[in-house]
């Protein structure tokens, strides 16, 4: 095994720990694992923008209500506060940078760049790159952090597992190579900003999304997980049986796309005074039910009332992409599912991204800082992950920079990449995962198939300790990792006697008095 040193150890490579990375790099040095493709992690993915406060004619306390509202009773107006506040200087961070955000060349144009509206949102505040904002930030962020001295990325290794002290304090991470070496990568303060958990349902919206990984192997050393029944479906990904997963952004809705059934007509004017931009879980709530009274599969997304000009400008990316399909979006509309997008629950964080572990701090999507409640609103997202990032460097900045312990008790003590693992059995408790959590988990939730998913969950991680008692192969401890985490939000879901933001049953059709979060362990399941 192998062995380096670094003063901060940050694990994902996207919006989160791409800012973070350049905000600290002046005084430590840091170590950031990334994947070797950026097009793995959720961010490069990102389309519609990044919504904060810009525009003379919008204002802080307009953001953090549409917040607080389409988080449905349960954000932490703190950090709902916390977020908005810290928004615009975040933007300009970005553009100092150099992001290439889409400038607005009206002649009487209120902001330098164009602003959009999404769902949820009561003003135009979201800022982008034409309809790839992800692409664009994740692009330029990578080119400063590959030219900085202070920067070390490993895009040759894949973390495994967290290291702790002798006094319960993370100190780095295990990791993997793929010619099967490991590695132990020592760290005075660890960050984790390695995503959601979308991928444990069948049908995501970005190709490889993260299945919880990161916030499983955090519970393993003590954090809590918060609010992890929360779990949005984006309302429109391309409907697409023989393709890969496509986000058609929210912003299409907020120019002015109309979602119709399989008749023709629109549907959601008259379920909400807000339509189209009716907050996401609305929306997919809704599209979810035409479908199931339908025969097609899908509901249909028209933005040809627009003009192909306007398209053109507006969703270049959507309208190119649609075309290597097969699809001219100009003149027919767009087949929409909802698929799942986003995990609103996680690692619980205070306002500077610490975990309740000693030297672990979790930022961006695989983090819950209470901003998005039940139901994150569009485009709060990078904003999240820019605010947080930042202000965890602060923190960190100004923290003590300590001296690494050597790990006492790592949450797993080998890695036996060579081990004879059955890699079709495996990738069936995988497939049946999926579908154990798209069928019972998702949209709309039922007594009954909590149940059923709990239990066939635990059964499928007795049939993974069969294939490897010790789940040292790297392989089963990812599936280990989100197993976990998959059982943990059904009990999530099972506790919550109400209606609520993204968790729906029809069995709890009623909010509760008091809304409260939602908490869990590993001991929880493990009792």
């Amino acid at each position: 095994m192998s062995a380096s040193q670094s003063d901060v150890l940050i694990i994902g490579g996207g919006v989160a720990g791409l800012t973070l990375a350049l905000t600290l790099a002046e005084r430590f040095h840091i170590v950031l694992v990334r994947p070797a493709q950026d097009d793995q992690g959720a961010s490069r993915w990102a389309q519609g923008g990044i919504a904060a406060v810009l525009s003379p004619d919008d204002n802080l306390e307009a953001h953090v209500q549409d917040t607080l509202i389409a988080g449905d009773g349960l954000c932490d107006e703190r950090a709902v506060r916390f977020t908005v506040e810290n928004g615009p200087a975040a933007i300009e961070w970005l553009i100092e940078c150099g992001v290439p955000f889409t400038p607005d060349t009206t002649p009487d144009a209120r902001y330098a760049y164009h602003l959009t509206r999404e769902g949820g949102h009561n003003a135009r505040r979201i800022i982008h790159a034409d309809d790839a904002t992800g692409k664009a930030v994740v692009e330029t962020l990578s080119r400063l952090a590959s030219a900085h001295r202070n920067i070390t990325q490993r895009d040759d290794i894949s973390v495994i597992d967290l290291l702790a002290d002798d006094h319960g304090a993370c100190c780095g991470a295990l990791a993997i190579d793929a010619s099967g070496k490991s590695h132990s990568l020592l760290a005075n303060h660890t960050v984790l900003a390695t995503g959601g958990a979308s991928g444990l349902y069948q049908h995501t919206t970005t190709p490889s999304p993260s299945s919880g990984e990161g916030m499983t192997m955090a519970a393993s050393l003590g954090a809590t997980l918060m609010n992890l029944e929360f779990q949005q479906f984006h309302p429109t990904c391309l409907y697409d049986p023989d393709g890969p997963a496509f986000l058609i952004s929210e912003a299409v809705r907020g120019e002015g796309g109309h979602l119709l059934n399989e008749a023709g007509e629109r549907f959601m004017p008259a379920l909400d005074s807000r339509a189209e931009l009716a907050p996401r879980d609305i929306v997919a709530r809704a599209i979810d039910a035409q479908i199931q009274q339908g025969s097609l599969g899908h509901v249909w997304l028209d933005i040809r009332h627009l003009g192909a000009d306007a398209i053109r400008h507006h969703f270049p990316t959507i309208l190119a992409h649609c075309a290597s399909r097969g699809m001219d979006i100009t003149r027919e509309p767009i087949p929409v599912v909802p698929a799942a997008h986003y995990s609103c629950g996680g690692v619980a964080t205070d306002l500077s991204g610490a975990t309740s572990v000693s030297n672990l701090y979790a930022i961006g999507e695989i983090a819950c800082t209470g901003l998005h409640g039940a139901n994150r609103m569009a485009s709060n997202s990078l904003l999240e992950c820019l605010v947080f990032a930042r202000s965890c460097a602060k923190a960190l900045l100004t923290a003590s920079s300590g001296t690494t312990s050597a790990p006492s008790s790592p949450a797993i003590s080998h890695i036996e990449a060579d081990f004879p693992l059955d890699r079709t059995a495996l990738n069936q408790l995988r497939t049946t995962l999926r579908a154990t959590m798209s069928q019972h988990v998702a949209i709309v939730r039922h007594i009954e198939g909590l149940a059923a998913a709990s239990h066939q969950l635990a059964t499928l991680a007795s049939r993974l300790v069969s294939l490897d008692p010790d789940i040292t192969h790297p392989e089963s401890r990812r599936l280990w990792h989100s197993l976990r985490l998959a059982r943990l939000t059904v009990l999530a879901a099972q506790q919550r006697h109400e209606s609520r933001g993204l968790h729906y049953s029809p069995d709890w059709p009623y909010h509760a008095e008091t809304p409260r979060p939602s908490r869990l362990s590993l001991r929880d399941i493990e009792q």
